[in-house]
């Protein structure tokens, strides 16, 4: 039986993968893998060259033209524990230079910063796997446990060409693979001057995008018409829009806010949500979005000239909810429709919820502390979702860490999908610190 003292001592990230995780970042930016006019191909071949540099061997897989995944396996010492999937995406949402500081598509370094599309979503995820993998071959560490990485397509769009068609067409890629960590979490979130919270998913809302279609008599634009399609249809999201779903204080939620309300000194009362929330400052709204289900209306479509009132209309809807809160936001927005409207999946996905506890969540938050004494681990429902949905069909516990220590006056969220997206080169350091630990310890 092996114990801790038989772990060998820790092999700290070297200056080497320190350095070059931002150059590797830099390049993964200059490919526009921009979903869905673009594809993954030529930045998959790239991550694939870069393993093989040193002496990693990888797959190279395409679930359709141009969309492709890569996918390596590394040893570790302890081949008989259940292996960690280590995953990110290499796709991006599209982004309008004309809007940027910076051509989005440049990997330009400015300011302490990493300017471009994929910047922190999440090609600096990539990167730091790409560095820590390239480190440990160099320097011939092994992880505590075998580790696989997969580098992954269409993650913007659902996972159809990435995530999903592996777990569906080559589950044996992931063998043995017990826990996973990917995106939505072990970013820092300033509490204050001098304090972080590092949120680490355990928990994710589901998804229940929607198509609503109305259906009515069509006519004249200038007559009477009390079966207007376009009007039912703007009436039911009105409603939808204006819907406030109740507040559901689900597990890593709670034991957030309690963490937060400890830190600031103050008492947490879920009888009194409001009142608490006011009192943890930046907190409240960092996890206004995690309390309740939410619906908002996205899309419309209707007619084809002023003067004819269509016989159908069509809106979209983005729907989430919290786990074990699904039935909830169906039966709302079954409430708000009027009689004449429809509604059909567009995107329909899962929620997820794992405990807080065990080896590998201990082995995170020890990392977080070891490089950021400041640091507070929590556990974290992303309010988004993730490619860790696919994987939870193999059975797998999905964790959210990514070890970005962000300035406190760096808005992160915001950057998500936004303009001038871009991440600190210390933050890019201390992911890889930080995951060159984590993969000794897991």
């Amino acid at each position: 039986m092996s114990t801790a003292s038989d772990s060998p001592a820790l092999v700290p990230a070297s200056d080497e993968a320190q350095a070059e995780v931002v150059d590797l970042c830099a390049e993964l930016i200059r490919f526009d893998t921009s979903n869905p006019t673009s594809d993954e191909r030529a930045s998959a071949e790239w991550v694939a060259a870069r393993l093989a540099d040193v002496g990693i061997a990888s797959e190279l897989i395409e679930s359709a033209p141009g969309r492709a995944s890569v996918v390596a396996r590394i040893a570790g010492r302890a081949p008989e524990r259940g292996a960690l999937l280590v995953h990110g995406h290499l796709d991006v949402v599209p982004a309008d230079a004309a809007e940027w500081q910076v051509p989005p598509f440049s990997g330009e370094i400015r300011d302490g910063y990493l300017w471009g599309r994929g910047a922190i979503d999440m090609k600096d995820t990539v990167a730091v796997m790409l560095a820590t993998a390239r480190h440990f071959a160099r320097t011939g560490t092994k992880p505590s446990r075998d580790l696989v990485l997969a580098f992954l397509a269409d993650e913007e769009a659902g996972g159809k060409f990435g995530a999903h068609w592996l777990v569906e067409h080559r589950p044996e890629l992931f063998a043995g693979v017990t826990e996973a960590i990917g995106e939505g979490g072990g970013f820092s979130f300033a509490i204050d001057g001098t304090r972080r919270l590092y949120p680490i998913e355990n928990a994710q809302r589901g998804m229940a995008w929607m198509e609503l279609t109305a259906t009515g008599r069509a006519g004249h634009g200038s007559s009477p018409n009390d079966e207007n399609a376009v009007t039912d249809l703007a009436e039911s999201l009105t409603r939808i829009g204006r819907e406030t779903f109740p507040v559901r204080l689900i597990e890593p939620v709670r034991a957030l806010l309690e963490e937060a309300a400890r830190l600031y000194g103050v008492e947490f009362d879920e009888d009194d949500i409001e009142g608490s929330l006011a009192k943890l400052g930046p907190v409240a709204d960092f996890m206004q979005v995690v309390l309740r289900n939410s619906a908002n209306p996205t899309m419309f479509d209707a007619g084809y000239q002023t003067n004819v009132i269509p016989g159908k209309a069509t809106a979209r809807v983005d729907g989430r909810f919290l786990p074990g809160h699904e039935q909830e936001l169906i039966d709302t927005i079954d409430r708000l429709l009027l009689p004449s409207v429809s509604r059909e999946w567009v995107n329909h996905d899962i929620a997820m919820e794992t405990a807080f506890d065990g080896p590998l969540v201990d082995a995170m938050c020890a990392a977080v502390r070891a490089e950021d004494p400041d640091g507070h681990p929590v556990p974290y429902c992303n309010p988004g979702g993730t490619d860790a949905k696919a994987f939870t069909h193999l059975g797998i516990r999905c964790f959210g860490f990514k070890g970005l220590k962000l300035p406190h006056d760096l808005d992160y969220g915001r950057l998500f999908h936004g303009v001038d997206e871009r991440v600190p080169l210390e933050g890019l350091r201390f992911g890889v610190r930080v995951m060159t630990r984590l993969w000794q310890s897991c």
